[in-house]
């Protein structure tokens, strides 16, 4: 079964528009791990306008100290300022993205030929320290080689432009890039993570076509169903169109 991550950056920004410490990105951060999601996810950026460095340790040591089986996944750009947080909260996965400091959220997937060195140095650093390291990457198939020497262990299929396809045409099309792009990857002997803009309505056509789908990473999606019903049952809805059969 893939595995549900819940991105807790939206909480984090509900939380910085006032000084009052609420909504707790802790308290939240149980409340789905009790309602079956099976780990957390953060992206913290370096203005900190949603998730803090402080979250980043908090979330780390309550998932050690209370939830020891959930998975703690930090996405960011590898900058030494990053792999430095990184290192000193120990997650389970990091996620490297190609975002601009000031990007309003990640919107492309890494270009290998442009990065040089800078992945495989990271990936190296990340996985001494014990982390699992994935590489944010747009559909393409192409990718698949690059991504391995890297050596990094999965990749992260950028599904944004299926998220936001506006017919069912356009979501076919954009869905037959990602199926080749994991077949491809899967060949390679990389694993898939994937997220941005699944939804409950188009997540389960996306994990039929793509298979297998190790982790699902959902923020904004899962979050705006959790205003409407509460984020205990969106999570258990997310995870029944994961579920097999």
């Amino acid at each position: 079964m893939t595995c549900l991550s819940v991105n807790l950056n939206a909480v984090a920004m509900l939380r910085n528009r006032r000084d009052v410490g609420w909504p707790s990105v802790l308290g939240i951060a149980r409340l789905v791990l009790e309602a079956g999601a099976a780990g957390i996810t953060v992206h913290p950026r370096p203005d900190e306008r949603h998730i803090r460095r402080t979250d980043v340790g908090e979330l780390g040591a309550m998932l050690r100290a209370e939830y020891p089986r959930a998975e703690y996944n930090i996405e960011g750009y590898p900058s030494g300022r990053f792999l430095a947080l990184v290192e000193e909260s120990m997650p389970d996965q990091v996620t490297f993205v190609p975002d601009d400091p000031g990007q309003a959220t990640s919107d492309h997937g890494w270009d290998f030929a442009a990065s040089g060195d800078l992945l495989p140095a990271a990936v190296g650093r990340m996985q001494k320290a014990g982390c699992r390291v994935a590489l944010f990457v747009d559909a393409d198939p192409e990718i698949a080689e690059p991504a391995r020497t890297t050596g990094a262990d999965r990749v992260e299929l950028y599904t944004g432009p299926y998220g936001a396809a506006r017919n069912d045409d356009a979501r076919r099309k954009e869905l037959a890039k990602l199926v080749k792009t994991a077949n491809a990857v899967h060949g390679a002997g990389l694993g898939v993570n994937a997220g941005h803009d699944l939804t409950l309505s188009n997540l389960g056509q996306f994990i039929a076509a793509v298979s297998p789908v190790d982790e699902v990473s959902i923020g904004h999606g899962i979050t705006a169903d959790a205003l409407v019903m509460g984020f205990g049952e969106a999570v258990r809805r997310y995870k029944a169109v994961l579920a097999p059969g």
